[in-house]
């Protein structure tokens, strides 16, 4: 039996002595079995400690450490067993390489995985029925993420492996500054949509105005936006060309302030024009949905005696505007009607001469002719 040991020990399996050999194997096997134990370990105690705790955080962490890669865990054995034999200086070096590489992997996956969670977390949260550009700015933001991760985890691993990244950075840039001004209407764009995402000046369905234009916004995507006027067709308009102007999002608000003017006759009693301001504001103050702002005799006009009213419909609802607009103005006509006043007409006086004399003199002296009557009285001419 001695024999056979001493036999064992002298035996070597690619130069190394097989007794090394099946001590590394042995603690590569338990270096696995220790790691895939503290790894269940560690989620479930993170697991009970998320049920116990209303923010996402640790469940983003158990989900992460959840999809550690077995490879992973199996390689890292290995260069723990392989780490316990008696190897060249070159060998170890190149040991630790792999460690390295291996470690990036794992990180490089670890964080890919939180970017996941993190955005479906976000869209989950802003999202609502038919909001498309969440998702599609999701999908760009998780795609520069993802690139921007992985080129950082490339030059890591290219570094430790000794190669001169300064001259490969250098060349990236220099590339990248080509492509980004060959697309950068497109990039413009791109970064415009997730802008909106992010911003969220409108969603899909709010009624917005952009300069002359208005409509309900039906679709954002990652490079235009399509919004339904109000005649029915449908305006197409690229991202960058609409966060460049002013943007109204009539959805948004929470009262409409409504401004009016209207005029009254030159021929009306000054005592009865006093009353007009409270009627009309008896009037407003009647209806529960609105609110007087203020009500008053404005200016004298070219033709008119102008009244100015301001009131807020505490809805942003425009028929309801447009009803009670409407409810206010017939009432207007029958309370000014009752009260034996007119409201004015457009009208122009014009004073024509007989002779070539002064214009002026001429103006004072001759007869006025009106090209249009301020009072049904004046059809009787």
């Amino acid at each position: 039996m001695n024999e056979r040991f001493e036999a064992l020990a002298d035996t070597t399996l690619l130069g190394l002595p097989a007794r090394d050999v099946a001590l590394a194997i042995a603690a590569a096997l338990a270096a696995y079995l220790a790691m895939r134990l503290v790894l269940r370990y560690v989620i479930g105690r993170t697991r009970q400690l998320a049920q116990r705790t209303s923010n996402h955080v640790d469940d983003m962490v158990v989900d992460v450490l959840g999809s550690t890669n077995r490879v992973f865990l199996l390689l890292a054995a290995l260069l723990v067993g392989v780490g316990m034999l008696d190897l060249s200086e070159r060998w170890n070096q190149r040991v630790e390489q792999l460690w390295f590489i291996a470690l990036a992997l794992q990180i490089g996956l670890w964080f890919t995985k939180a970017i996941s969670l993190g955005l479906r977390r976000y869209e989950e949260r802003h999202s609502s029925s038919g909001m498309t550009q969440v998702s599609a700015s999701a999908v760009l933001l998780s795609w520069s993420l993802r690139t921007l991760l992985w080129a950082v985890v490339l030059l890591a691993v290219l570094s430790n492996l000794g190669v001169n990244i300064t001259a490969f950075v250098a060349s990236l840039g220099v590339g990248g500054i080509a492509i980004a001004l060959a697309v950068q209407n497109i990039l413009g764009d791109l970064f415009a949509s997730l802008s909106i995402a992010v911003d969220k000046p409108f969603e899909v369905g709010d009624a917005i105005g952009i300069g002359d234009l208005s409509g309900t916004v039906q679709h954002i995507g990652l490079k235009t936006t399509r919004l339904r006027s109000l005649t029915g067709e449908q305006i197409v308009i690229s991202n960058t060309d609409l966060l460049k102007q002013v943007v109204k999002n009539y959805r948004r608000m929470d009262e409409r302030r409504i401004a009016f003017k209207f005029g009254m006759s030159y021929r009306s009693d000054p005592e009865k024009l006093e009353a007009v301001p409270g009627i009309v504001k008896r009037l407003i103050e009647s209806r529960p949905k609105l609110r007087l702002d203020r009500v008053h005799f404005q200016a004298f006009g070219e033709s008119s005696l102008d009244f100015e009213v301001v009131y807020f419909v505490t809805t942003p609802d425009y028929g309801l505007y447009m009803d009670e607009q409407q409810r206010l103005n017939l009432q207007m006509m029958r309370e000014f009607d009752a009260l034996g006043l007119e409201f004015a007409l457009p009208a122009r006086s014009v004073y024509v001469t007989s002779d070539g004399g002064n214009s002026a003199e001429a103006g004072q002296r001759g007869p006025r002719i009106d090209d249009a009557p301020q009072a049904p009285r004046a059809a009787k001419h």
